[in-house]
């Protein structure tokens, strides 16, 4: 055996070489051990290196047909062992040692891809292509393009005769159907194998305006196997047809010449041990057949090789290509940062997040002014500070979901949000307390006012925390995919879990904005020197308003919609409660600090209560 992927002996055994080795060695085992095949006879092998260069094409098959260590052409010291076949891998290795084993009449197998400059008879008679006719295969991969269109394609193919002649066969095809190359990269033939981990590759892929590259590149365990069992069919055949004619009275059985071989070689018609037909013969040689195959590395790498279809050149035109689309494992899909939705998004959370930041900033910077002490201070700070969680929390739903993400997600969006709308909740009952129970001098009424509704934040807190503590416990989010919303990717997301925990988080939360709402709505009218109760009504009609749009369209969208949908729900929903609340009290900070008065503030709060 000739292997053309050893170049130098010093190189490591990689991958494909290994698995050349292995399909040869269990091809001759599995003969070895079939009593019905070559009964009282043992096959073997010697692996050779494969010279590129001219001057020593000839050194190692010289070597192999003198004997051990020895090389002069006609002698040989061989007594033990006969050479019956040669095992080379492509045209490149066949053509320069054909005329040399011509000498010797040796049936030569080439177990790379097939090459049609070898299919002439007259000048190759003793070669025998091992691979199935690859004449369809351009055709074959430019249906598949043109079926997903794929018109923008990159192409990265070996450097050999056969990829040379492959190439034009391709830009042929593809010039017929549309479809142009975004560039064409040449590869050596035995870098196939670790073409992934080369850097420039990578780079080049990653600076290409495409997303679909095309390698080609041999592909030989298979055809090195059937190779070793056409030579033991043959051999078989040969065997056959000697005891049919026994040798005359006195005579010594015929020896088992090489030469001879060519005549059964030319008729083999075999199945493998997989139940394949084998055809040595090219004129009947069916064009091939080829599977369509699709890795599912979901999870992450699982590498599982799946048959998703099949491109059958004897089929009528248009009915070549079949296809499973719904087994295909398309690219994973999620929101990515360096996306243009991603980075919108992410940019208005970090943008919002920094105005609330400065906010805060403001009301601490003038915390003794009037408009800022009324109303509970405290709850203004606790505000703004849960209101710059909600708009960091929509990060956690941008990016590569994984479990920590997913449970983060929610968990987190629920418990701050209930801060943020407990806090208003209380800020609104503050306001019904403080004009409501009017007995002066009452400690009952001082109690009510600074102690009830700083109770409301932690107890409301605490049950959506048991909440989500019960829905972490029973069922928590799981990483997931939908394969169904955009068609060729598979998105994936975040599983809820159990659904009914899910919606009771959500319904508690629903269940506080409301309550707030109607609070708010029905002391609108009290006198307030800042209008703290008709701003706190008109945050929390935006707040219901964008979530109550929002239900509809997060049980109809899906995929990355979805996702974008809840965060941008998630940002407008908090910059409501921002805007509505603060923004005209920073107004009247910033631009009318005349109005920030406590004359300005006692001469309001008097006109407002004698109203009739």
């Amino acid at each position: 055996m000739n292997d053309p992927a050893l170049q130098q002996q010093s190189l490591p055994i990689n991958l494909k070489k290994y698995q050349l080795v292995l399909s040869l060695t269990l091809a001759v085992e599995e003969i070895n051990k079939n009593p019905q095949l070559l009964p009282n006879m043992t096959l073997g092998f010697e692996i050779y290196i494969a010279h590129y260069v001219e001057t020593d094409v000839l050194e190692n098959p010289l070597t192999w047909l003198s004997g051990k260590d020895k090389n002069s052409p006609n002698y040989t010291c061989r007594r033990d062992s006969k050479a019956l076949a040669v095992l080379t891998g492509s045209s490149s290795t066949s053509v320069p040692i054909r005329t040399l084993l011509d000498l010797y009449k040796l049936p030569q197998f080439t177990f790379g891809s097939f090459d049609p400059l070898l299919g002439d008879h007259r000048q190759f008679d003793a070669i025998y292509q091992m691979a199935a006719k690859d004449s369809s295969l351009a055709l074959a991969m430019v249906s598949l393009m043109v079926h997903f269109s794929w018109t923008w394609v990159g192409l990265f193919i070996t450097e050999d005769d056969y990829g040379v002649w492959f190439l034009s066969e391709l830009r042929e095809e593809m010039g017929r159907n549309g479809v142009c190359f975004a560039f064409e990269n040449t590869i050596q033939t035995n870098a196939v194998s670790d073409f992934s981990s080369d850097p420039s590759v990578y780079h080049h892929i990653m600076e290409s305006s495409t997303n679909v590259i095309i390698i080609y590149g041999d592909k030989e365990s298979h055809n090195i196997y059937n190779a070793v069992y056409a030579v033991a069919h043959a051999l078989h055949e040969m065997l056959f047809y000697q005891t049919e004619e026994p040798p005359a009275h006195n005579e010594q059985p015929k020896a088992i010449l090489s030469s001879q071989l060519h005549l059964f070689l030319k008729k083999i018609q075999f199945t493998n041990p997989a139940g394949e037909q084998v055809v040595l013969n090219e004129q009947k040689k069916l064009e091939a057949e080829y599977d369509i195959v699709s890795f599912w590395n979901f999870p992450e790498g699982l590498g599982q090789r799946v048959n998703v279809g099949k491109f059958t050149p004897s089929r009528p035109h248009g009915q070549q290509l079949i296809l499973f689309e719904n087994l295909i494992e398309w690219p994973i899909e999620y929101i990515k940062y360096e996306d243009p939705l991603g980075m919108g998004l992410a940019c208005m959370a970090l943008c919002f997040s920094a105005l609330t930041c400065a906010v805060l900033g403001v009301f601490v910077k003038h915390q003794d002014t009037p408009i800022v002490k009324a109303n509970n201070r405290a709850f203004s700070y606790l505000l703004l500070i849960s209101l710059t969680c909600c708009f960091l929390c929509s990060l956690l739903f941008l990016g590569r979901p994984h479990t920590a993400s997913c449970i983060l997600q929610h968990t987190t969006f629920a418990v701050v949000f209930t801060v943020a709308v407990s806090t208003v909740l209380a800020k609104t009952i503050t306001v019904v307390l403080a004009f409501t129970l009017t007995a002066p001098g009452r400690s009952t009424r001082q109690w009510l006012v600074s102690r009830f509704p700083s109770l409301i934040i932690p107890i409301c807190t605490l049950i959506q925390v048991t909440l989500c503590g019960l829905w972490l416990g029973i069922s928590p989010p799981f990483v997931d995919t939908d394969a169904h919303s955009e068609h060729g990717h598979i998105i994936i997301l975040c599983n809820m879990g159990s659904l009914i925990t899910f919606y009771c988080v959500l319904g508690y939360l629903g269940f506080l904005a409301l309550a707030s709402f109607v609070v708010a709505f029905l002391v609108r009218n009290l006198p307030d020197t800042f209008n703290e109760a008709k701003f706190l009504t008109f945050s929390m009609l935006v707040f219901c308003s964008v979530w109550l749009s929002f239900l509809p369209v997060y049980h109809s969208a899906k995929g990355k919609v979805l996702v974008a949908v809840e965060v941008f729900s998630i940002l407008v929903s908090s910059a409501g409660l921002l805007g509505c609340i603060f923004a005209p009290k920073c107004y009247i900070i910033l631009i009318k600090p005349e109005r920030n008065t406590l004359q300005r503030f006692g001469k309001k709060s008097r006109s407002g209560r004698n109203e009739p």
